[in-house]
């Protein structure tokens, strides 16, 4: 059986109209442009995948609609 590691799981949200990332109860990366925001949580995901940790983005407060 194969072991999954832990992972550090850094959160991209939408709160009062600007995005922002969540780590551990610190937020970063407040942009209006969810874009500006991802590129923030890359960089931090990069800069511990770097020292060995497992990272997992995840997006919330996006609302999908179908046409």
């Amino acid at each position: 059986m194969r072991m999954i590691p832990d992972r550090t799981v850094l959160t991209i949200s939408r709160q009062e109209g600007v995005w922002r990332v969540e780590h551990d109860g610190e937020t970063f990366g407040h942009s209006p442009d969810k874009e500006i925001a991802r590129a923030a949580a890359v960089r931090r995901a990069r800069e511990m995948q770097d020292r060995g940790r497992a990272c997992e983005l995840r997006v919330t407060g996006e609302h999908a609609f179908g046409g």
